[in-house]
């Protein structure tokens, strides 16, 4: 490792990964990694290859254009960390992976075996928040509305009656509706089906992702995010409306700039606004999460605003609606990321067990 200067906090910065989001995740760790308040901390760039293995890069393989690109080169440029040398390298983590095996708990579980302190939310909160199912039977069980959701899983899939289950779902949600897999982000295989005839690819296209696929009411309204950050008490920020180019939200609206529209404030009534910091800082407190997260919603034509989804690890690329929300409070990019770090290091330094 590097030699890092005295007194700084050593922050590394975990990227890449195995998800189908690891550019996002590339994206938003050298925005980190770029924006972090020298001053304070030293920092380490730490990619994550396509087989889980750590490697600190330098500024040039970490400016490279795809994960792909940084691969090639890692034996040659970069220097490999095995995980159980990673507590004398860093104080503290900030994760920047998005997706399976980052976001979901898995990174975090390891983290709190080697006791790294690590930004975001705890091991079983990230869990939760990654698995859409198991999220909405939580949120519901807190009268957090959600969509109305029917699953299938892929045992049901293989071994029943395909066509019968069809037919009960078409029946119970009706069409339009919304077919995704329960674990995977940036909208990946999420597809909105029209009529009955499309149902059945929509699911064989979901279930290449995950073992359980969702199909989900199509909610017509305003589509809502907000982010929560800090735990006494939890901040909201000020709510985007998100504007996609079609009727789902695509990767390149969530994260390329001039692609999608975002509107911060949300052109909706200050009542309304006000409900949708309320329910973002219930699914805050209701999964237990920690230090930042950005809710995803739906507000309903009545005004009922209904929780799609938390994203634990939201996006840090330079044009997420995180930053923007926050320079509506006056927070800058580089504020916000210290801001993070220092909540992590103090839920962690008082938790009793995993976070």
């Amino acid at each position: 490792m590097e030699t890092t200067g005295p007194g700084k906090i050593k922050v590394g910065i975990i990227m890449g990964g195995l998800s189908s989001e690891r550019e996002v995740s590339l994206e938003s760790g050298r925005n980190v990694f770029s924006k972090m308040p020298r001053q304070r901390f030293d920092v380490i760039p730490l990619f994550m290859d396509s087989r889980a293995m750590l490697w600190q890069i330098p500024l040039k393989l970490l400016m490279r254009n795809s994960t792909r690109d940084i691969e090639e080169d890692l034996t040659e440029e970069a220097v490999p960390i095995p995980y159980e040398t990673l507590p004398s390298c860093v104080d503290v983590i900030f994760l920047g992976l998005h997706g399976k095996y980052g976001e979901d708990g898995c990174c975090q579980g390891l983290l709190e075996l080697l006791k790294i302190p690590y930004t975001g939310s705890g091991v079983l909160s990230s869990a939760l928040g990654m698995d859409k199912l198991a999220c909405r039977r939580v949120l519901a069980a807190d009268d957090i509305p959600v969509p109305h959701t029917c699953p299938i899983s892929r045992r049901q899939w293989e071994e029943g009656d395909r066509e019968a289950r069809l037919q009960e779902i078409a029946a119970e949600i009706g069409f339009p509706c919304i077919v995704k897999p329960s674990r995977e982000g940036c909208s990946t295989a999420v597809a909105k089906v029209n009529a009955a005839t499309g149902l059945s690819g929509a699911v064989l296209e979901a279930f290449l992702w995950d073992d359980t696929v969702l199909v989900e009411e199509f909610i017509s309204g305003t589509e809502v995010t907000c982010g929560v950050i800090g735990h006494r008490p939890p901040l909201p920020l000020v709510p985007s409306e998100t504007i996609p180019t079609s009727d789902i939200l695509s990767l390149e609206d969530k994260f390329l700039y001039g692609q999608g529209e975002n509107k911060t404030p949300a052109r909706l009534p200050e009542d309304v606004i006000a409900s949708i910091r309320e329910t973002a800082v219930r699914t805050f407190l209701s999964l237990d999460l920690k230090g930042y997260a950005r809710i995803d919603m739906f507000v309903r034509e009545n005004g009922q605003v209904v929780v799609l989804e938390p994203n634990t690890l939201p996006g840090m690329t330079p044009s997420t609606v995180l930053f923007h929300q926050a320079a509506a409070a006056g927070i800058t990019q580089s504020d916000l990321i210290e801001r993070i770090i220092d909540y992590a290091l103090e839920v962690h330094g008082e938790k009793k067990g995993p976070l």
